[in-house]
């Protein structure tokens, strides 16, 4: 699927332009918001996106949310691309693609748990220009551009910063769940890297990232991601200091096995853990 948003020549947008599309995206991820609350902790009937492969849950949600979000583009921006998880890709002609999560963690929203998203990453043909992770439960919203990364919440604005970890002994990391793993080689890679940190955890989703970006956790390593599982959550993590990439060491924003790290150094020593499972 990214090959279909991948040009030849990048969209340069200057500064004026990028805070324009990023206020936009504030905008749909409002509009995504409004859509969702009146489904989260409430009776909600769960559809299985893939029955022959494994649980892949789906709700009305997600789909109205996308829907919300598809309409506003369209309207303000008709010539932009669209790629979203429940509609999937619809060309456009700018060369600038918005790329949709309505509810990434869809299972943590029918669990009640709050610790989904609403992702919404802008991609320029060869990167992500800017990301919104938006958590309206819990009203934080992440913010990401080449200019600023910031976490907007009832405390106010605050820049994001990793805590800049550089050892892996003392290393917090998150994972969604082992189950990302599937190949024995991904999985002894991952079990090996668990052994190496102080201290590892499940869950978290998106909302993982937003949480190294914060400060609070120092790796993120998962597999099987598609391209609006990641694409959101880079120019986060990159803004608030953190590096990103696949197991291989190049960018992320096609998705499948990515690795977030607090600082160049963990990364590095993450990376080279995990680098034997890459080409498997």
């Amino acid at each position: 699927m990214i090959e279909s948003l991948l040009t030849r020549t990048p969209v340069d947008l200057d500064n004026s332009r990028l805070r324009e599309l990023t206020k936009f995206a504030c905008e749909l991820a409002e509009s995504a918001a409004t859509t969702i609350a009146p489904y989260f902790r409430q009776p909600l009937a769960v559809d299985d996106k893939a029955p022959a492969t494994g649980f892949d849950p789906v709700t009305i949600a997600d789909q109205a949310s996308e829907d919300a979000m598809r309409r506003l583009i369209k309207a303000r921006y008709p010539e932009h691309g669209i790629y979203g998880e429940e509609h999937g890709y619809e060309a456009g002609t700018s060369g600038l693609t918005w790329v949709l999560d309505p509810i990434d963690g869809t299972r943590a929203f029918i669990s009640g748990l709050p610790l989904w998203g609403t992702l919404i990453a802008l991609f320029n043909g060869q990167q992500v220009v800017l990301g919104v992770m938006n958590q309206p439960f819990m009203k934080e919203r992440y913010v990401g551009n080449r200019l600023e990364a910031l976490c907007h919440s009832d405390r106010g604005q605050q820049p994001l910063q990793t805590r800049g970890c550089s050892k892996l002994e003392e290393a917090i990391m998150m994972t969604t769940s082992p189950d990302m793993f599937r190949s024995i080689n991904e999985k002894s890679a991952y079990e090996q890297l668990a052994r190496q940190v102080r201290m590892s955890r499940f869950g978290g989703d998106c909302y993982a990232y937003c949480m190294l970006a914060s400060g609070y956790v120092d790796l993120v390593v998962e597999a099987d991601l598609k391209p609006y599982d990641i694409q959101a959550l880079i120019p986060l993590v990159e803004g608030a200091g953190g590096v990103i990439s696949n197991w291989h060491g190049e960018p992320a924003f096609a998705g499948g096995q990515v690795i977030a790290a607090a600082s160049a150094d963990l990364h590095r020593q993450a990376l080279s853990t995990l680098s034997v499972a890459a080409s498997q």
